[in-house]
């Protein structure tokens, strides 16, 4: 009978892993074809020269003046919009999940976070110049209304703080997304427990509850730098060639050759490949040690 019990479960079982091998091909090919050979295809091309031999220029390249100028702001830019957009993400999650505000508030939040979160390129930059442009409505009001003028005051949609605001509009909904879980897996047993013991609502998150969230908070901000860094359509749309961020001078790289180098455009992407991806694998990392407390 056991032999018996072995044949008949052992088929069973090399199906099912076929299945679900089948199931997962898909999402392979994907990343085999749109993100494994173009990244191969950027660093084999990042060594060539423009006779087509080996050379480590390329990426010495990356050290003149206005692609180091390009990184910099690219960094504070990514850096910015991913705090500030993960402080005030986490602000609006703990409002509606721990707050006593109205059930139905947090499942219009999370709806609009999911759109909200996706939405950027032209349409983006056009609602933001079509609000904050020097003719927004906003502006407009401001100005018309209440007699403040935002432009003679310094601002300006096309500069380093007006692209940080418009990202923000898809990096505190991502936040909001991504840090709602950590918060839920809050169990309501530990600040009951807190509190019986004579600890203070403050007391609780400053010793307990922001502890606990703090691996997710960073993981999910090195996420959200990782995001804010590779955008491109939303600065080319809206600043065009006025600030010099590393995705629009890989753009004007690819489509005119501005660099006159396409050796040193593909050091370019490398760089920006290994400053994403080295983000992403903070995200991870913090993240599965994050998981542990909330199980």
């Amino acid at each position: 009978m056991t032999t018996l019990d072995t044949g008949t479960k052992a088929p069973a079982k090399k199906r099912a892993l076929s299945f679900e091998w089948l199931g997962v091909a898909p999402f392979i090919v994907f990343a085999i074809m749109f993100l494994i050979l173009p990244t191969l295809y950027l660093v084999g091309a990042a060594f060539v020269d423009e006779k087509g031999g080996f050379t480590l220029a390329n990426f010495a390249g990356l050290g003149t003046p206005q692609i180091v100028a390009a990184y910099w702001i690219s960094i504070r830019i990514s850096g910015a919009s991913a705090i500030l957009g993960a402080l005030i993400g986490l602000a609006i999650a703990l409002a509606l999940i721990r707050g006593k505000l109205p059930l139905g508030l947090r499942a219009a939040v999370m709806t609009f976070s999911g759109v909200a979160s996706n939405f950027a390129g032209v349409p983006l930059a056009f609602a933001f110049i079509s609000t904050l442009g020097r003719l927004g409505l906003a502006t407009v009001i401001l100005k018309f209304v209440f007699g403040i003028d935002i432009y003679k005051a310094g601002f300006n949609l096309l500069s380093f703080w007006g692209l940080t605001i418009t990202y923000l509009y898809f990096q505190i909904p991502l936040m909001i997304l991504i840090i709602a879980p950590a918060i839920d897996g809050l169990k309501k047993e530990w600040s009951e427990a807190a509190s019986t013991l004579g600890a203070t609502p403050w007391q609780f998150w400053r010793y307990v509850g922001l502890p606990i969230l703090w691996p997710s908070f960073l993981g999910t901000l090195s996420l959200l730098f990782a995001n804010a860094f590779g955008a491109i359509a939303t600065a080319y749309a809206l600043t065009g060639s006025s600030l010099n961020i590393v995705p629009i001078l890989l753009y004007a790289q690819i489509r005119g050759d501005a660099l006159q180098n396409p050796g040193l455009g593909a050091a370019l992407a490398v760089g920006m490949i290994l400053i994403t991806g080295f983000a992403n694998v903070v995200y991870l990392v913090i993240s599965a040690r994050a998981e542990r407390w909330l199980k």
